[in-house]
């Protein structure tokens, strides 16, 4: 990735030139003095993770969505087992992520309020940002305060490089930068690519999901020499993988830089949790990592790893990243927290893909990740398959436009270290209506024989 290396490098120069480049300067914290506990297996405490309870008025308002009632309302008690999380590895309720954030709290409050390039940034920051490119294989990182305030600074900063390039002018058709996207990757990438788009700094190509040739065609008939073909790796509503291999094999040919979202795959995937790249096997291959920590993490946050290089670029150039304060210290105590215990209780990534394969030997569906989507097709569907899952004791939330197109909707539902054997198994026989003939016609054999 030469091109690019010299690329960023010119674009530093520039903001170098007139005063431009920024830098994060850590106020000293004192950081805790002990490593975290961890455990051999699941705790009582991992059940907080998925037990919810509503309150009657809000239970009675969700069911009354549609239109329909059942006249069994008063007869439910509002605890539910929650399937629609993102909580994959149950952390958000681990002794140590409770600890750590209580003790920072107690130590600090919420610590210095302001943006990072101001007085938010403090050594409990780095000490984060340092771990999460080691886990990612990376030579750097920047915490962003969400992850999608991460995808939104990588985009803006990539525009920036042809506008810096062109000073005191728009950039020419040919010294724009032709940014290839997947065409369900997550709204943040979209937003992001919009806006340098509107400023004129980049042309966007969106290729059908996953469909390789698709983008082969589409790199081959760009005759930009600035290409970045950015993708989700997990995707959050089909729960289907990016197909890293031709990805791969498509960069070599064509000597794009490629951006992942790794939202859903970090701490998930791999065997160190460092994500879908680890997964595959092609961590050398991916220029520029976003990732969130609200979901496997269990905490909140997001972050970019990347070289160096492209973190000076980004902090200087990324809005979001620049007028946003910085996360509190308790969040960024609990996150650091959270990546010792998924370093050391690795077995939890063993339970979360247990739990896929059960619930794919049960249901007969071919699943590749904790995400599972079921289209039941219209508005109407969804909401009455939500509404009989809610009596049934589970929390699946459906979704409708505009977060998928019409006439897809669809329950999500997600899996968790911390849910047991039992709740899938209740789960699946809820869902009897919603899944596939084969798995229905084995239901009904089952109960004929009791």
């Amino acid at each position: 990735m030469a091109q690019w290396d010299e690329l960023v490098d010119a674009a530093l120069a520039r903001l170098e030139a007139r005063s431009l480049l920024r830098a994060t300067r850590p106020i000293a914290l004192a950081l805790p003095p002990a490593a975290p506990c961890t455990f051999a297996g699941l705790g009582p405490w991992d059940r907080a993770a998925v037990e919810i309870r509503l309150d009657r008025d809000t239970l009675q308002q969700w069911l009354a969505e549609g239109g329909e009632a059942s006249g069994q309302e008063d007869e439910l008690d509002g605890n539910l087992i929650l399937f629609s999380g993102n909580d994959y590895m149950g952390l958000s309720s681990h002794p140590a992520i409770r600890e750590a954030a209580a003790k920072a709290a107690q130590e600090y409050g919420m610590g210095p309020r302001g943006s990072a390039l101001i007085c938010g940034y403090t050594t409990y920051h780095k000490l984060v940002e340092e771990s999460l490119a080691e886990l990612k294989k990376k030579e750097d990182c920047l915490l962003c305060p969400t992850g999608f305030s991460a995808n939104m600074a990588v985009m803006i900063a990539l525009g920036s490089i042809s506008s810096l390039l062109a000073p005191g002018r728009k950039p020419a058709d040919d010294e724009r930068i032709a940014i290839f996207s997947d065409a369900l990757n997550h709204a943040s990438i979209i937003d992001g690519i919009r806006l340098v788009e509107r400023q004129q700094e980049a042309v966007v190509f969106v290729y059908k999901h996953c469909d390789m040739s698709h983008l082969d065609f589409l790199l081959s008939s760009c005759s930009m020499e600035k290409k970045v073909v950015v993708t989700d790796s997990l995707f959050s509503m089909d729960g289907d993988f990016a197909p890293f291999p031709e990805l791969v094999k498509l960069r070599r040919k064509y000597g794009f830089l490629l951006v992942i979202d790794d939202a859903h795959g970090t701490l998930v995937c791999g065997e160190n949790g460092g994500g879908a790249a680890e997964l595959f096997g092609c961590e050398n291959d991916i220029d520029i990592g976003v990732g969130t920590l609200s979901k496997a993490a269990g905490c909140q946050g997001g972050f970019i790893a990347c070289s160096t290089r492209w973190k000076r670029l980004i902090q200087s150039r990324g809005r979001s990243f620049i007028f946003s304060t910085a996360l509190p210290v308790p969040v960024v105590a609990s996150v650091h927290a959270a990546l010792f215990v998924s370093r050391k209780e690795k077995w939890r990534r063993s339970v979360i893909w247990g739990h896929v394969q059960y619930f794919a030997s049960l249901t007969k569906l071919d699943i590749a990740s904790p995400i599972i989507s079921i289209v039941v097709g219209s508005e109407k569907a969804a909401l009455k398959a939500g509404r009989h899952l809610l009596r049934s004791g589970f929390h699946v939330t459906p979704i409708r436009p505009p977060t998928v197109p019409p006439n897809s909707c669809r329950l999500r539902i997600t899996l968790s270290a911390s849910h047991s054997s039992d709740d899938i198994k209740r789960l699946v026989d809820a869902l009897t209506p919603w899944l596939p003939v084969k798995h229905a016609e084995q239901s009904y054999a089952t109960a004929s024989k009791l």
